[in-house]
């Protein structure tokens, strides 16, 4: 409960100024009230799920990306009603803002007279309330001025980042002019697997410590025992809640690329991506992209030679509400369009694979099941629909959590299982892309994410102790948080050195 002094002052502002000069100040007044409410609606929801600030000069971009997760979670019909309702809330409230402004422009003189009194009085009451106690009972909101301001500035210097950024991305890679890239390794599979919204909180909060502690046990001990050793550590990610995007980019470009500025300045630049290094030192590059659904320009910067999106897995199964299909379907499908027909012809794989099943909504949670009754993805219809609504479980923050931290479990489970039968000499490298929202983690959570070096060469993954991972699938939690951009680089490193 607070006074809002600047209510008065509008009021003396429109009483005493001529009434073309009020008229004027009226719509000026209405138009900044009602821009600062729009920009502290979008501060709240982008600090929910990426903690930090309302960028216009970014986050316009993303109003499309918005679209499609609210569309493809609550459907488009509800999802267009929710926005359209929105819209004619927020103008209606405008306009009869502006209404009431101008019937007090118009007002009596008598009226008016009356209305100065009560805001001079309401003044004087808040002026001394202000000087009561440790409690603001009455404040200004007259910091709006600076408030936009600062928007401004936040503006200018992501113009001034992407001069920056400019600079970076045009600079001498050393990385790809190196000799011999990949030496080390030559004539392996090498598997890269992006786990969505696996990120530290799943290791070591304790409300999730308590399911994936042990399943990552299990899985190091499963792949010890088919003759794989691993080593993990930690990775910061230049983003938390979503635009996993942008930790696609970091990592394969070794560019810190924390905006969509950044990114779409990247993807029309010269700069290589470690797929394209892979590339050219010989190894054919894929993508497995279950969550593409449109045209992906995009794939033309990172250099594949076979793109696999949604349309071309093959999935004959129902989706997951948001999710096309689950992450045992992908793995079982690269396995098959990408890996058997290159073992016949003799050509090594580099592979991009993004893992779909632990993204929003959270909900059905896949099982694994036998591999060889993968089949056409039909066979996973009856999980597809067994389990709560998106409405149900986003209803109760535990239910969202619980079905969070459950499909977390089922992609670790899937992708360890999937090594250790089908692995044999390949190299993986799989981590989180970011962080699951604050509604997940809590706020002011690390922005660290878990990587995975796997393989059945024990001298390659322990040069990777020698950087800081620790051995096993549980990274330590004193091991050295290393920034995602870092990564290529050290791999190009790491994979080129000969025994």
């Amino acid at each position: 409960m607070r006074l809002p002094l600047e209510m008065p002052l509008i009021i003396l502002v429109l009483c005493l100024l001529p009434r073309k000069l009020a008229a004027a100040s009226a719509f000026a007044i209405a138009l900044t009230l009602f821009l600062l409410l729009f920009l502290k609606a979008a501060d709240i929801g982008v600090q929910s799920a990426f903690q930090r600030q309302f960028n216009p000069y970014l986050d316009l971009k993303m109003l499309k990306d918005g679209w499609n997760l609210l569309s493809g979670t609550i459907g488009k019909g509800q999802g267009g009603l929710i926005l359209v309702s929105l819209g004619i809330i927020y103008l209606a409230l405008f306009v009869v803002f502006l209404k009431a402004e101008n019937r007090l422009i118009n007002a009596e003189l008598v009226a008016k007279r009356a209305y100065v009194r009560l805001s001079l009085g309401l003044l004087a009451v808040g002026a001394g309330l202000l000087f009561v106690g440790p409690f603001p009972f009455a404040r200004s909101d007259l910091q709006a001025l600076p408030y936009l301001g600062k928007r401004l500035v936040l503006v200018r210097q992501s113009i001034l980042d992407m001069q920056t950024f400019e600079r970076e991305i045009t600079s001498f890679d050393g990385v790809a002019s190196k000799n011999n890239l990949f030496a080390g390794i030559k004539g392996r599979d090498v598997i890269l697997v992006f786990v969505e919204s696996y990120g530290r909180s799943a290791i070591e909060d304790p409300l999730y410590s308590p399911l994936i502690g042990p399943r990552l046990e299990k899985v190091e001990r499963r792949l010890d025992e088919a003759g794989f050793a691993s080593a993990s550590g930690w990775l910061k990610s230049p983003t938390v809640g979503g635009v996993s995007w942008l930790a696609h980019g970091t990592f394969l470009s070794g560019l810190w690329v924390d905006d969509q500025a950044r990114y779409d300045r990247l993807m029309i630049s010269q700069r290589k991506s470690l797929n394209r290094l892979f590339q050219k030192a010989g190894w054919q590059t894929a993508a497995i992209m279950p969550a593409i659904t449109m045209d992906w320009p995009e794939a033309d910067y990172f250099g594949y030679d076979q793109v696999f999106a949604a349309k071309d897995l093959g999935y004959k199964g129902k989706p997951f509400n948001w999710i096309t299909m689950p992450d045992q379907y992908s793995l079982a499908a690269f396995e098959r369009l990408v890996r058997q027909p290159a073992r016949k012809e003799g050509n090594p794989v580099m592979a991009e694979i993004v893992l779909v099943s632990s993204h929003a909504p959270w909900t059905p949670v896949a099982r694994l099941i036998d591999w060889k009754s993968v089949g056409n993805g039909t066979v996973f219809n009856e999980q597809a629909t067994s389990d709560q609504s998106p409405k149900v479980v986003w209803a109760d923050r535990d239910n969202i959590r619980d079905h969070y931290i459950r499909t977390i479990d089922y992609s670790i489970q899937t992708l360890g299982d999937y090594v250790s039968r089908f692995g044999d000499d390949a190299i993986f490298i799989i981590l989180g892309d970011h962080q699951p929202a604050p509604l997940i983690t809590g706020e002011k959570a690390s922005r660290a994410v878990p990587v995975h070096i796997i393989s059945r060469d024990q001298t390659l993954v322990g040069r990777f102790e020698g950087e800081g991972f620790s051995r096993g699938m549980t990274p330590a939690k004193a091991a050295p948080v290393l920034p995602m951009d870092s990564m290529r680089e050290r791999l190009v490193r790491l994979f080129s050195q000969s025994e």
